[in-house]
């Protein structure tokens, strides 16, 4: 006999990446978003269905089907190191009040609560909004425990971000709690949650499986700039860079992403060297977009990414479908959450706390998604 797989609302969310990630465990019943040409990309891969388009400030949570788990990846230009660092108190990441007003009008609150943002979120104004968050949960009845998590464990790209999960105090999470940090909590979430006591250590399995690397990935017979185009890019990267290029052999097959920065003054192209590409971002976000210098059988050629290598690094299957505008389609990647991230999140912490009511599973019996399901 099998039961009905959880409910899950996706509040902020953008082009569907974390439905995408959560809907093979999960029943998306309601998600939202402002943004119409995100909400383009949402409804041709999951439907219309259940989406909202709309802002938050005009949803009222007593309209919003009742969710087992309720995911919100609210604004983050307002954390982001490349913004303004405002925090909740302004316009855009304050948008988390709106959000939590929504919460205080569901008629059944949800079990479990899954927030996503940037590294910014746990110092910004001195680490006080993430006590504030933490304490607005807390005072709903919510345990609450945050958690780094870097996309390159799963995906070529250096993507870390901060994952909040909140549960409602009358489950029991001992199985799936530790008694101190492990490597969910680097030292930017220990000093995050040092000033409180209440703090929960959530535990999760590390990924096994070995990510692509980024050449891998990429799509060597795209199209290439001309040659004078590549010469005004190339003529950007420092010389210390341009030394480790040099070094290259001949017939080694290689890809260096980089983004273009001013450095007193100067534009620079920095690269990097790991196979690994940079985080993506939009330009709401403060960054441009990432550029590609390839190596192959002597030749130096480059490039912008593209849009479905842009989609592959953030997790995303290949039969996902993009605007045909590069610019929406690369804002609409560089502003969501890595697939991968998400189906970890909710295989191993999100699925086993919302479906035992109570019960929690430890790490060691959940085995696979399909035995949970049964």
């Amino acid at each position: 006999m099998t039961t009905s797989p959880p409910t899950f609302v996706d509040f902020f969310a953008g082009s569907g990446l974390v439905t995408q990630g959560a809907k093979h465990a999960c029943t998306p019943v309601w998600s939202n978003d402002i943004c119409s040409k995100k909400a383009a990309s949402y409804i041709a891969n999951h439907g219309d269905d259940h989406f909202h388009l709309g802002s938050i400030e005009q949803v009222s949570g007593a309209t919003i089907p009742h969710g087992d788990i309720v995911w919100a990846s609210f604004p983050c230009q307002d954390l982001s190191l490349a913004g303004k660092m405002g925090g909740l108190a302004a316009s855009r990441s304050g948008m988390f009040w709106e959000w939590l007003r929504v919460l205080d009008e569901m008629p059944v609150k949800p079990t479990v609560i899954a927030l996503e943002n940037v590294v910014g979120l746990l110092s910004a104004n001195g680490g006080e909004d993430f006590r504030l968050l933490h304490q607005a949960l807390r005072e709903r009845s919510y345990k609450v425990g945050p958690m780094l998590l870097d996309a390159r464990l799963w995906v070529p790209q250096s993507r870390p971000r901060v994952f909040v999960v909140a549960v409602l105090d009358s489950i029991d999470t001992t199985a799936l709690e530790d008694h101190g940090p492990n490597w969910l909590h680097p030292e930017v979430v220990l000093k995050a949650i040092a000033p409180l006591d209440d703090a929960v250590f959530w535990s999760m399995p590390r990924p096994k499986k070995r990510p692509k690397t980024l050449s891998e990935i990429i799509d060597w017979e795209a199209p290439v700039f001309d040659d004078q185009r590549k010469r005004e890019l190339m003529s950007l990267i420092a010389p210390n860079h341009k030394e480790l290029l040099n070094r290259l052999p001949l017939q080694q097959r290689a890809v260096f992403p980089g983004y273009r920065r001013t450095r007193k003054g100067k534009q620079t192209l920095e690269l990097r060297f790991d196979n690994t590409s940079g985080c993506l971002r939009t330009a709401e976000g403060g960054s441009s977009r990432q550029f590609l210098i390839l190596h192959d059988q002597g030749r130096w050629d480059a490039r912008l990414i593209t849009t479905r290598e842009a989609a592959r690094l953030m997790g995303a299957p290949d039969n996902f479908r993009l605007s045909q505008s590069y610019n929406e389609a690369y804002s609409a990647m560089g502003d969501a959450v890595v697939v991968p991230v998400v189906k970890h999140l909710v295989e191993h912490l999100l699925y086993p706390l919302a479906r035992q009511n109570g019960k929690a599973i430890p790490n060691g019996k959940i085995g696979s998604l399909q035995r949970l399901l049964l």
